[in-house]
């Protein structure tokens, strides 16, 4: 018997060897929130190239860029000598993949979709790939936990305050503005943090000035790609004076968010966001403070 057991032992570390080898050691992640969860599962040393929405945390500068993740070139990618591609469906385009895939490159697409199910599976996906599934049981099990704070929070707070009316704009370069609809992360955020989003349309959809102001906000929140902070606001009235017409802007409710916690879906610095984007939609209520573990490495 203690033959075979010390036999069985043998088996499960020769096994975990073989594993273990075939795991990819030269990463490339399109997404800023799967090079986010690569960081935090403790694959950063293994990254050697990263798109351009992967901008946290700010160690991954120092990296080479692929560029946008919906317009990728092989070369560029291959001259990295990468094992595995991250991304998502957003990713592309589909005759680039093809030609990485020929190449030998593992292509690993991870869901972008805003809703726990995803996150338990891109976390799942991305603790095997590098060696690490208990770290992103903890991971997921912590991120799980504050989401259920917050709308835990929100029920509680919303008991004596309305939903407030919330519009959510995006600036790409070169782009009008477009406004965050249904079946969106945007959304997803706004109604998590506690405000009601106010377009209809699916997507993200250009927004003309007479619908910012029949819409009338009492909150917007603006991602801009450019600017940050107070220049990024006060860029947003000054090109679009429209929207100081509305509650929001008369109120002077318009905050600035990091566009790319909108690209590669729920990331770990998602549940610090919905505590920021709470403050904004009710700032008289007292606002819970839990530490988020999966967002540390982060910081």
């Amino acid at each position: 018997m203690r033959i075979k057991s010390l036999l069985a032992c043998a088996g499960v570390l020769l096994s975990q060897m073989a594993v273990a080898d075939t795991l990819p050691e030269r990463w490339v992640s399109a997404g800023g929130a799967f090079s986010e969860w690569v960081v935090a599962l403790g694959g950063e040393s293994k990254l050697v190239g990263v798109d351009s929405t992967s901008q946290h945390p700010r160690s991954l500068h120092s990296l080479p860029s692929i560029g946008y993740q919906r317009a990728l070139a092989a070369e560029g990618i291959l001259a990295l000598k990468p094992d595995i591609l991250v991304g998502s469906d957003e990713m592309g385009p589909p005759p680039v993949l093809a030609q990485l895939k020929a190449a030998g490159v593992r292509i690993e697409l991870l869901s972008a979709r805003a809703d726990v199910p995803s996150l338990q599976h891109n976390l799942t996906e991305l603790g095997q790939l590098l060696g690490n599934p208990a770290q992103a049981q903890a991971l997921m099990a912590g991120y799980q936990q504050r989401l259920e704070q917050q709308a835990a929070w929100v029920r509680q707070v919303q008991l004596h305050t309305p939903a407030p009316r919330v519009l959510m704009l995006l600036n790409h370069a070169g782009a009008n503005l477009q406004a965050a609809g249904k079946d969106t992360l945007a959304a997803w955020m706004i109604d998590q943090a506690g405000g009601k989003n106010l377009t209809e349309h699916n997507g993200y959809k250009p927004v003309s000035n007479e619908a910012m102001l029949a819409l009338d906000p009492q909150v917007i929140v603006f991602a801009s790609s450019k600017l940050e902070g107070d220049a990024a606001r006060s860029a947003l009235l000054e090109q679009n004076p429209i929207l100081a017409q509305t509650t929001a802007g008369r109120e002077g409710r318009v905050l600035v968010i990091d566009p790319t916690l909108l690209v590669g879906g729920l990331g770990p610095r998602v549940p610090d966001a919905l505590g920021t984007l709470s403050k904004a939609f009710y700032p008289s209520a007292p606002l819970q403070t839990v530490e988020l573990q999966a967002t540390e490495s982060n910081r």
